[in-house]
């Protein structure tokens, strides 16, 4: 047992009397320390209730003989966190969480991990850190909120975080009054659990399950379900098994696994971020990651999930519906998946999916008849963006596929929200956000209220929207983020001026600024770099250390 360097020998009497100190036997002492890194807390509305399957994790690995140690981390509520200087520390948090896992880890001699996360940031920050550690680990997750029921419908729609935000747009347009805002905050988030739609968290929560590091399930059952307790428990047994069998992280989170998560990424139409984050996610495993692989991949996988904010379903729909494992068996059907991975059960792809089944195929469609014959996300290439910028093409209105427009130039969130909410944005405008990006940001915001502003004025079929910085989960519409290289770096997207042609064509998956290439050059000779907006604190060095969007916005 690797604990055994803080627990065995006469040297180790001082160690042992600092873990009774903590009320721990000598039998237990005995046993492997498994660590538990639970995220929770009450500001996180998908955390609040990660002590109760944290207790259910510890039961687990008692009944399966392991003595289990708890730690905290940290973790963003991206939403709260939203269209203010709380957005900047959101990405950045995901390289302290990886680092604070890895730190306990190393520190205490730990064994074995079941990490417990929920929502954006803290899902891949422990999955960076379980990478790097390579020691049997395990995930589960929270699970989902349950869906809101619309106040003023009644049949009841389901309604969520985004309808909240897209009302703002709503009011400020004269669609919508305050009462009836009022009543849609009152009810779009119902329960605890991560935001009800396939919005970032959720789609890390599925793809960590698709990857293999968490038990079926993982990704949709809804946070107030006995069944998440009952998975919490199964992953605190399942730890002991991974361990004696020695199967750690890197064994499951392979090539094949990695390709198995984008497929199943490009069949339910996840969020853009999940790019950045398993980029990140694969530097630490050693794997080789590229934005060419999401195009290669998108091609072959169709789209079979219309999820919030693209489609009319959620995630606890989706759960109802077979899982994530039903829509891994529809596509290994078409032989889009590798089914000899190893997963966190101890067996292979192959093996979980005997009980599998699709029970309603409209939430999951089959494979010949998909809502979109290309996957949920591409990457575009060209002038403006030569490293490439991502958008979730699944979540695009048809007319916006292909569009040329003036762009109407901002050198922040806030100003462009101003002009949005001001009505001085007109249906065929490009919006271009710039120095928001990893470095320029710093922090890499995410674009939500603009773009809820552009879809709430009912401009979301006329209006694109491009950044350097990034969007949520739960944006939709002509969004194009993680534009490489960023501003701040002096790319293309420093040199746009006010009027400038854009043209965007996603099916041909290219972005190309209508300037000449002279004229870009003394562009270039004449623009100076902005001052760092943070210059003191945990993100003025994250802002110098930060790589680019393209390679995963990771410190180096």
């Amino acid at each position: 047992m690797q604990s055994n360097r803080v627990k065995k020998g006469i040297e180790r009497a001082p160690h042992r009397a600092l873990l009774k100190a903590c009320g721990l036997t000598g039998e237990e002492l005995n046993r492997p320390l498994i660590g538990i890194a639970n995220s929770a807390n009450t500001i996180i509305p998908g955390h609040m209730h990660l002590n109760t399957i944290a207790e259910a994790v510890k039961a687990g690995v008692y009944m399966a003989g392991g003595t289990p140690v708890e730690f905290g981390v940290i973790g963003v509520c991206d939403g709260i966190a939203m269209n203010h200087e709380g957005m900047k520390y959101s990405l950045a948090s995901r390289e302290l969480i990886a680092d604070s896992v890895e730190v306990m880890a190393k520190a205490h001699s730990l064994d074995a991990l079941v990490l417990v996360p929920n929502c954006d940031k803290i899902v891949p920050g422990m999955l960076m850190a379980a990478a790097r550690l390579d020691l049997p680990a395990i995930f589960i997750s929270g699970g989902p909120m349950l869906a809101g029921r619309h106040p003023n419908q009644p049949d009841g729609r389901k309604i969520d975080l985004i309808t909240v935000f897209e009302s703002v747009g709503a009011v400020k347009s004269g669609h919508m009054d305050q009462d009836q805002l009022e009543a849609i905050e009152d009810a779009a988030c119902p329960t605890c659990g991560s935001c009800a739609g396939m919005f970032t968290a959720n789609s890390m929560n599925c793809l960590t399950e698709a990857i293999g590091m968490g038990l079926p399930g993982n990704g949709t059952i809804p946070a107030v379900m006995s069944g998440r307790i009952r998975l919490a428990k199964q992953a605190g047994i399942q730890i002991m098994s991974l361990l004696s069998k020695g199967i750690t992280a890197r064994k499951i989170m392979t090539d094949q696994a990695f390709s198995n998560a984008l497929a199943v990424d490009m069949a339910l139409g996840c969020s853009t971020n999940t790019v950045l984050h398993l980029a990140a996610i694969a530097r630490e495993a050693d794997i080789y990651f590229d934005l060419n692989m999401i195009n290669q991949i998108s091609s072959t996988t169709p789209h079979l999930c219309s999820l919030s904010p693209g489609g009319r379903y959620h995630i606890e729909d989706l759960d109802y519906a077979g899982g994530i494992q039903a829509v891994v068996k529809s596509l290994s059907e078409a032989d889009l998946i590798n089914l000899n991975c190893m997963t966190a059960t101890g067996a292979v792809v192959g093996e979980n999916l005997k009980h599998a089944r699709i029970i309603n195929k409209d939430i999951i469609r089959p494979i010949e008849k998909p809502y979109h014959r290309q996957g949920g996300l591409a990457v575009l290439f060209g002038n403006l963006a030569p490293d490439g910028c991502v958008v979730k093409q699944s979540a695009v209105l048809d007319e916006m596929l292909s569009h040329t427009g003036p762009a109407r130039v901002f050198d922040s969130e806030e100003q462009a929200t101003h002009a949005i909410l001001n009505k001085r944005i007109k249906s065929g405008d490009i919006v271009v956000i710039r120095y928001e990006g990893p470095k320029g940001g710093p922090g890499m915001r995410e674009m939500l209220t603009p773009t809820s502003a552009i879809a709430g004025m009912q401009l979301d079929g006329h209006v694109a929207l491009l950044t350097d910085g990034r969007f949520s989960g739960g944006t939709r519409g002509a969004a194009i983020g993680h534009i490489s290289p960023e501003a701040a770096q002096g790319g293309p997207l420093a040199l746009v001026r006010e009027g400038d042609s854009i043209s965007i064509d996603i099916a041909g998956k290219t972005i190309h600024l209508h300037v000449g290439e002279e004229e870009l050059v003394q562009r270039k000779k004449n623009w100076r770099r902005p001052e760092l907006k943070i210059k003191t604190g945990y993100i003025a060095r994250y802002a110098g250390a930060v790589s680019s969007a393209d390679k995963g916005a990771v410190v180096d």
